[in-house]
């Protein structure tokens, strides 16, 4: 299935550039993969940026959704360019493979942001919501700004939309005021959370993500997701694997298959690597809601870096 979704650039060569720099990671490599380990199984995902090409399509049933809102985010839709369209593919067995599309709205000035945003949640019927949480959030003091808007490509009364804010130079107290707009979120679990990940920070490092998901019927959003840079916040993949060991075993999940993953991931001993990118949690009512961003070094960084503004 993967293969058939990939754009045509999955065939092409990986040669000692990128030919043309994804956002996705910040070597300009389009694609990352994640694992959630809530459950009795782990749940495996490919995410990956179309780079302005066509891509294979789940099945028609599925597309509804994306129909309604896809020309909200072109030209035709009134904006500066089309925004980039990222996919990801996701599968938790024995459940079937779960579709979602990421609009990318990062390269467009903040208010044309904020329309399309407002015109799809329109579209979906969850005009009122967002405006309930946009501005709820624009309570919360702080700088962020809106960087995606996402759709999960089915017609299941549980399919959600979601927003991510980037945040900018946030604490972890902000971050969880953030999150706490939303009807399912426990800021006393976030907050012992946030800081297992964040060690003796108290700033929720660089560019932390917060994604406010909207599901048919709640007056607001009804779940949050924080994401936090390992990175920023650890001094290497080994100091990073071990705090996300720590949350995963105090939300009842035994970390070992986690730890084997990174290990067999990284290209060299963790002590000297990098590719535990992001770690999120979320607290929506399951146990062991945290998963596991792995970004590849497959460029070098000093040579090919990304304009992130």
């Amino acid at each position: 299935m993967l293969r058939a979704l990939l754009p045509p650039w999955s065939h092409e060569l990986i040669e000692a550039a990128p030919a043309h720099p994804s956002y996705v990671a910040d070597d300009g490599f389009p694609a990352e993969m994640s694992v959630n380990w809530s459950g009795r199984h782990p749940e495996l995902r490919v995410l990956f940026d179309s780079l302005g090409h066509d891509t294979g399509s789940p099945a028609e049933s599925d597309f509804s959704r994306l129909q309604r809102v896809h020309e909200i985010f072109t030209p035709r839709g009134g904006r500066p360019s089309p925004a980039p369209l990222w996919h990801s593919i996701a599968w938790r067995p024995p459940s079937r493979v779960v579709h979602k599309t990421y609009f990318g709205l990062y390269l467009w000035p903040h208010a044309q942001r904020e329309a399309a945003v407002a015109e799809a949640m329109a579209r979906l019927g969850m005009a009122d919501a967002w405006d309930t949480t946009r501005r709820q959030v624009e309570n919360v003091d702080g700088t962020r700004e809106i960087e995606f808007f996402a759709v999960d490509l089915a017609d299941e009364a549980e399919a959600r939309v979601k927003i991510y804010y980037r945040n900018h130079g946030a604490g972890l107290a902000e971050v969880n005021r953030v999150a706490s707009v939303a009807l399912r979120h426990d800021a006393d679990d976030a907050r012992v959370a946030y800081r297992t990940l964040a060690g003796d920070r108290e700033d929720a490092g660089k560019a932390a993500l917060s994604c406010l998901a909207f599901r048919p019927g709640p007056d607001r959003a009804a779940e949050s997701t924080t994401y936090l840079r390992l990175p920023d916040l650890a001094a290497s993949d080994e100091e990073a694997v071990e705090r996300t060991a720590a949350l995963l075993h105090r939300e009842g999940v035994d970390p070992g298959r986690f730890r084997l993953l990174t290990a067999a991931l990284a290209p060299g001993p963790l002590a000297t690597t990098s590719i535990l990118e992001l770690v999120s949690y979320r607290t929506a009512g399951r146990r062991g809601d945290v998963t596991t961003y792995f970004r590849f070094p497959v460029y070098d960084r000093s040579l090919t870096p990304v304009d992130l503004a």
